[in-house]
Protein backbone atom coordinates (compact mmCIF):
# COMPACT_ATOMS: atom_id res chain seq x y z
CA UNK A 1 0.00 0.00 0.00
CA UNK A 2 1.72 3.29 -1.20
CA UNK A 3 1.05 6.46 1.05
CA UNK A 4 1.37 9.77 -0.08
CA UNK A 5 3.44 12.11 2.35
CA UNK A 6 1.01 15.00 1.21
CA UNK A 7 -1.74 13.24 2.36
CA UNK A 8 -0.65 12.15 6.06
CA UNK A 9 -3.47 13.67 8.65
CA UNK A 10 -3.04 17.24 9.20
CA UNK A 11 -2.13 15.91 13.01
CA UNK A 12 1.43 15.24 11.78
CA UNK A 13 2.12 18.71 10.45
CA UNK A 14 1.57 19.48 13.92
CA UNK A 15 3.55 17.34 15.51
CA UNK A 16 6.67 18.70 13.56
CA UNK A 17 5.93 22.33 14.61
CA UNK A 18 6.22 21.31 17.79
CA UNK A 19 9.87 19.96 17.31
CA UNK A 20 10.84 23.22 15.75
CA UNK A 21 13.73 24.93 16.76
CA UNK A 22 13.62 27.27 19.99
CA UNK A 23 13.11 30.49 17.56
CA UNK A 24 10.44 29.69 15.31
CA UNK A 25 8.60 27.80 18.14
CA UNK A 26 8.12 31.25 19.87
CA UNK A 27 6.44 32.54 17.22
CA UNK A 28 3.77 29.87 17.04
CA UNK A 29 0.83 28.75 19.43
CA UNK A 30 1.68 25.33 21.36
CA UNK A 31 0.51 22.86 19.29
CA UNK A 32 -2.54 20.79 20.27
CA UNK A 33 -2.94 17.29 21.54
CA UNK A 34 -3.03 14.66 18.72
CA UNK A 35 -6.68 13.78 18.19
CA UNK A 36 -7.62 10.42 19.27
CA UNK A 37 -10.53 7.71 17.88
CA UNK A 38 -9.90 5.79 21.48
CA UNK A 39 -8.24 4.92 24.49
CA UNK A 40 -7.50 1.29 25.57
CA UNK A 41 -6.38 0.87 29.30
CA UNK A 42 -5.09 4.51 29.22
CA UNK A 43 -3.41 4.33 25.85
CA UNK A 44 -4.92 6.66 23.05
CA UNK A 45 -5.39 5.48 19.67
CA UNK A 46 -4.63 8.21 17.41
CA UNK A 47 -7.00 9.74 14.63
CA UNK A 48 -4.26 9.34 12.16
CA UNK A 49 -4.51 6.02 11.98
CA UNK A 50 -8.05 5.75 11.31
CA UNK A 51 -7.38 8.83 8.41
CA UNK A 52 -4.78 6.40 6.63
CA UNK A 53 -7.04 3.49 6.65
CA UNK A 54 -10.06 5.68 5.59
CA UNK A 55 -7.84 6.97 2.61
CA UNK A 56 -6.06 3.16 1.98
CA UNK A 57 -10.24 2.44 1.55
CA UNK A 58 -10.96 5.35 -0.80
CA UNK A 59 -7.77 4.14 -3.00
CA UNK A 60 -9.51 1.04 -3.25
CA UNK A 61 -12.57 2.45 -4.04
CA UNK A 62 -14.34 2.48 -0.82
CA UNK A 63 -16.34 5.47 0.00
CA UNK A 64 -15.52 7.71 3.48
CA UNK A 65 -18.67 7.24 5.58
CA UNK A 66 -19.28 6.80 9.64
CA UNK A 67 -20.06 3.66 9.17
CA UNK A 68 -16.92 3.20 7.87
CA UNK A 69 -14.95 4.99 10.07
CA UNK A 70 -16.95 3.17 13.04
CA UNK A 71 -15.48 -0.49 11.60
CA UNK A 72 -11.88 1.17 11.31
CA UNK A 73 -12.18 1.95 15.30
CA UNK A 74 -13.90 -0.83 16.49
CA UNK A 75 -10.98 -2.80 14.55
CA UNK A 76 -7.98 -0.83 16.06
CA UNK A 77 -9.82 -0.94 19.36
CA UNK A 78 -9.83 -4.91 19.41
CA UNK A 79 -6.10 -5.13 17.83
CA UNK A 80 -5.17 -2.92 20.85
CA UNK A 81 -6.63 -5.05 23.19
CA UNK A 82 -5.35 -7.91 21.45
CA UNK A 83 -1.76 -6.52 21.43
CA UNK A 84 -1.66 -5.29 24.99
CA UNK A 85 -2.33 -8.63 26.04
CA UNK A 86 0.23 -9.44 23.90
CA UNK A 87 2.84 -7.70 25.25
CA UNK A 88 1.70 -8.76 28.84
CA UNK A 89 2.68 -12.41 28.01
CA UNK A 90 6.04 -10.95 26.31
CA UNK A 91 5.56 -12.29 23.09
CA UNK A 92 6.56 -8.70 21.79
CA UNK A 93 9.85 -9.52 23.16
CA UNK A 94 10.44 -12.65 20.72
CA UNK A 95 13.02 -12.13 18.53
CA UNK A 96 10.47 -13.48 15.46
CA UNK A 97 8.22 -10.86 16.31
CA UNK A 98 10.88 -7.73 16.40
CA UNK A 99 12.38 -8.81 13.30
CA UNK A 100 8.70 -8.53 11.67
CA UNK A 101 7.90 -5.66 13.08
CA UNK A 102 11.10 -4.12 11.60
CA UNK A 103 10.54 -5.31 8.53
CA UNK A 104 7.07 -3.73 8.46
CA UNK A 105 8.28 -0.18 9.82
CA UNK A 106 10.95 -0.79 6.71
CA UNK A 107 8.14 -1.55 4.14
CA UNK A 108 6.48 1.89 5.44
CA UNK A 109 9.26 4.13 4.78
CA UNK A 110 10.03 2.83 1.30
CA UNK A 111 6.49 2.72 0.25
CA UNK A 112 6.83 6.49 1.42
CA UNK A 113 10.02 7.21 -0.47
CA UNK A 114 8.38 6.10 -3.32
CA UNK A 115 5.43 7.87 -3.21
CA UNK A 116 7.82 11.30 -2.42
CA UNK A 117 9.77 10.09 -5.60
CA UNK A 118 6.51 10.03 -7.67
CA UNK A 119 5.40 13.25 -6.04
CA UNK A 120 8.65 15.29 -7.33
CA UNK A 121 9.19 13.81 -10.33
CA UNK A 122 6.26 14.09 -12.17
CA UNK A 123 5.59 12.30 -16.04
CA UNK A 124 5.50 15.02 -18.18
CA UNK A 125 3.02 15.35 -21.46
CA UNK A 126 6.14 15.14 -23.63
CA UNK A 127 7.69 12.19 -21.88
CA UNK A 128 3.50 9.75 -22.14
CA UNK A 129 3.40 10.77 -25.82
CA UNK A 130 7.23 9.85 -26.71
CA UNK A 131 6.37 6.54 -24.55
CA UNK A 132 2.94 6.19 -26.90
CA UNK A 133 4.83 6.86 -30.03
CA UNK A 134 7.66 4.66 -29.56
CA UNK A 135 5.27 1.30 -28.36
CA UNK A 136 2.93 2.28 -31.47
CA UNK A 137 5.92 2.38 -33.96
CA UNK A 138 7.65 -1.16 -32.20
CA UNK A 139 4.08 -2.71 -32.90
CA UNK A 140 4.16 -2.20 -36.55
CA UNK A 141 0.69 -1.11 -38.77
CA UNK A 142 -0.50 -4.45 -39.21
CA UNK A 143 -1.74 -7.54 -37.28
CA UNK A 144 -1.37 -11.27 -37.81
CA UNK A 145 -3.84 -14.50 -37.12
CA UNK A 146 -1.75 -17.58 -37.54
CA UNK A 147 -1.87 -21.19 -36.16
CA UNK A 148 1.36 -22.93 -35.07
CA UNK A 149 2.36 -26.42 -33.86
CA UNK A 150 5.45 -26.66 -31.17
CA UNK A 151 6.99 -29.57 -30.62
CA UNK A 152 10.65 -30.82 -29.31
CA UNK A 153 12.59 -31.69 -32.10
CA UNK A 154 13.60 -30.33 -35.36
CA UNK A 155 12.78 -34.11 -37.07
CA UNK A 156 9.21 -33.93 -35.87
CA UNK A 157 8.48 -30.58 -37.16
CA UNK A 158 9.97 -31.18 -40.43
CA UNK A 159 7.75 -34.36 -40.62
CA UNK A 160 4.77 -32.28 -39.94
CA UNK A 161 5.34 -30.25 -42.60
CA UNK A 162 5.70 -33.24 -44.64
CA UNK A 163 2.50 -34.61 -43.63
CA UNK A 164 0.61 -30.97 -44.71
CA UNK A 165 2.10 -31.01 -48.10
CA UNK A 166 0.43 -35.05 -48.11
CA UNK A 167 -2.41 -33.18 -47.26
CA UNK A 168 -3.24 -33.41 -43.80
CA UNK A 169 -5.07 -31.24 -42.15
CA UNK A 170 -3.31 -28.63 -40.06
CA UNK A 171 -5.51 -28.56 -36.99
CA UNK A 172 -5.11 -32.59 -36.54
CA UNK A 173 -1.61 -32.16 -36.48
CA UNK A 174 -1.73 -29.42 -33.97
CA UNK A 175 -3.45 -32.09 -31.36
CA UNK A 176 0.64 -32.93 -30.88
CA UNK A 177 1.67 -29.57 -30.36
CA UNK A 178 3.47 -29.00 -26.40
CA UNK A 179 1.49 -25.39 -26.61
CA UNK A 180 -1.48 -26.17 -24.82
CA UNK A 181 -3.12 -23.18 -24.91
CA UNK A 182 -3.55 -23.41 -28.56
CA UNK A 183 -3.95 -27.43 -29.21
CA UNK A 184 -7.12 -27.54 -28.70
CA UNK A 185 -7.79 -25.02 -31.30
CA UNK A 186 -6.16 -26.19 -34.17
CA UNK A 187 -2.84 -24.71 -33.36
CA UNK A 188 -4.50 -21.11 -33.02
CA UNK A 189 -3.29 -17.84 -31.79
CA UNK A 190 -5.07 -14.96 -30.84
CA UNK A 191 -4.85 -12.09 -33.28
CA UNK A 192 -1.60 -10.13 -32.59
CA UNK A 193 1.33 -7.53 -33.90
CA UNK A 194 4.95 -9.38 -35.14
CA UNK A 195 6.43 -7.63 -31.67
CA UNK A 196 3.88 -9.93 -29.96
CA UNK A 197 6.02 -13.01 -30.55
CA UNK A 198 9.58 -13.95 -30.35
CA UNK A 199 11.81 -12.08 -33.17
CA UNK A 200 12.65 -16.16 -35.22
CA UNK A 201 8.42 -16.84 -35.35
CA UNK A 202 7.55 -13.60 -36.26
CA UNK A 203 10.23 -12.65 -38.68
CA UNK A 204 8.85 -16.49 -39.94
CA UNK A 205 5.00 -15.62 -39.68
CA UNK A 206 5.54 -12.37 -41.48
CA UNK A 207 7.17 -13.85 -45.10
CA UNK A 208 4.32 -16.34 -45.17
CA UNK A 209 1.01 -15.51 -47.78
CA UNK A 210 -2.54 -15.82 -46.29
CA UNK A 211 -3.63 -19.61 -45.84
CA UNK A 212 0.17 -20.75 -46.50
CA UNK A 213 2.36 -22.76 -44.00
CA UNK A 214 6.77 -22.67 -43.18
CA UNK A 215 8.20 -24.75 -45.07
CA UNK A 216 11.18 -25.52 -42.54
CA UNK A 217 11.16 -26.12 -38.98
CA UNK A 218 11.18 -22.36 -37.32
CA UNK A 219 13.82 -22.37 -33.69
CA UNK A 220 12.76 -20.66 -30.80
CA UNK A 221 13.75 -20.86 -27.41
CA UNK A 222 10.37 -22.91 -26.89
CA UNK A 223 11.48 -25.60 -29.73
CA UNK A 224 10.76 -26.16 -32.98
CA UNK A 225 7.46 -24.38 -34.87
CA UNK A 226 5.19 -25.03 -37.85
CA UNK A 227 3.62 -22.04 -38.42
CA UNK A 228 0.32 -21.02 -40.47
CA UNK A 229 -0.68 -17.52 -41.54
CA UNK A 230 -4.60 -17.61 -41.59
CA UNK A 231 -5.32 -14.09 -42.00
CA UNK A 232 -3.85 -10.08 -41.73
CA UNK A 233 -5.39 -6.95 -40.91
CA UNK A 234 -4.60 -2.81 -40.09
CA UNK A 235 -3.50 -2.95 -36.53
CA UNK A 236 -5.83 -1.45 -34.11
CA UNK A 237 -3.78 0.71 -31.61
CA UNK A 238 -5.85 2.68 -28.52
CA UNK A 239 -5.88 7.00 -28.48
CA UNK A 240 -2.97 7.15 -25.99
CA UNK A 241 -5.92 9.29 -23.84
CA UNK A 242 -7.13 5.57 -23.45
CA UNK A 243 -3.65 3.94 -22.54
CA UNK A 244 -2.36 7.62 -20.56
CA UNK A 245 -2.98 6.15 -17.04
CA UNK A 246 -1.22 2.97 -17.93
CA UNK A 247 2.09 4.86 -19.47
CA UNK A 248 1.80 7.13 -16.66
CA UNK A 249 2.12 4.29 -14.45
CA UNK A 250 4.80 2.44 -16.88
CA UNK A 251 7.32 5.38 -16.31
CA UNK A 252 6.89 6.59 -13.07
CA UNK A 253 8.12 2.24 -12.53
CA UNK A 254 10.77 2.66 -15.18
CA UNK A 255 12.15 5.72 -12.95
CA UNK A 256 12.01 4.90 -9.68
CA UNK A 257 13.63 1.35 -11.34
CA UNK A 258 16.28 3.84 -12.28
CA UNK A 259 16.41 5.56 -9.14
CA UNK A 260 16.53 2.34 -7.27
CA UNK A 261 19.73 1.46 -9.45
CA UNK A 262 21.68 4.36 -8.84
CA UNK A 263 21.21 4.27 -5.14
CA UNK A 264 21.79 0.55 -5.53
CA UNK A 265 25.79 1.99 -7.10
CA UNK A 266 26.50 4.62 -4.59
CA UNK A 267 25.47 2.10 -1.76
CA UNK A 268 28.53 0.16 0.26
CA UNK A 269 27.48 -3.17 0.32
CA UNK A 270 29.54 -5.89 2.43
Amino acid sequence: MRISLSRLPAVVAVVVAAAAPPALAQTTKPAAAPAKAATVNGVAIPQSRVDVIVRAQAQQGVPDSPQLRQAIRDRLVMDEIVSQEAARKGLTKSPEVQAQLDLVRQRVIVSAYQADFMKSHPVSEAQVKAEYDRIRASMGDREYKARHILVEKQEEASEIIAKLKRGEKFEELAKSSKDQGSKDRGGALDWNSPAGYVKPFSDAMVKLEKGKHTDAPVQTQYGWHVIQLDDVRPAKFPAMDEVKGQLVERLQQQALEKNFAELRAKAKVE
